[in-house]
């Protein structure tokens, strides 16, 4: 089992729920809660440095057959996105099918609403993480996908401080 803070990352359309580990990669607990938008990025660069993260775990939403739709598409921009930002930190793909389920599940009956649904963001981020770390000491491999960093420049032309999504 490598050594060091993980963080994991369940990216939503409105909410991104963060998790980490204990730098031994035994144990995932939420973090927080960050909105999605403006700063979001900033946000999660700010929690790997403060962290002192060796490695992000985002959750990559597969079909229960295994196959990427629309949702995983946005989650790999995502994540490249988050890769360019905080290299030379790597960002790796899990596979997150069921989680959101395990996290509600884990919850019912628990909170009521917004307050609800922001916690379960944490706890779906802690199943990606815990998973992934159950995986690697299972296996003895890191697991799923490393996210390449192209070196091409985001298409804006504006400077990527400014872009900051």
């Amino acid at each position: 089992m490598r050594a060091g803070v993980r963080l994991g990352v369940d990216p939503g359309d409105a909410r991104i729920g963060v998790a980490r580990c204990d730098p031994s990669g035994v144990l995932a607990t939420p973090v927080e809660t960050v909105r999605r938008g403006k700063g979001d990025l900033r946000r999660l660069r700010q929690l790997v440095a403060s962290e002192e993260a060796v490695e992000v775990v985002v959750g990559l939403p597969r079909s229960l057959s295994g196959g990427e739709g629309p949702a995983a598409v946005k989650t790999r921009e995502f994540a490249r996105r988050l890769a360019m930002r905080i290299a030379p930190v790597p960002v790796r793909l899990v596979d997150e099918r069921l989680t959101t389920i395990t996290a509600e599940a884990m919850l019912r009956d628990q909170r009521k609403g917004q307050q609800r649904r922001a916690v379960v963001d944490q706890v779906a981020a802690v199943v990606i993480l815990q998973h992934a770390l159950d995986a690697e000491r299972a296996t003895g491999r890191a697991p799923g996908e490393v996210v390449a960093v192209g070196t091409v420049a985001e298409p804006t032309g504006k400077d990527v401080e400014e872009t900051d999504e």
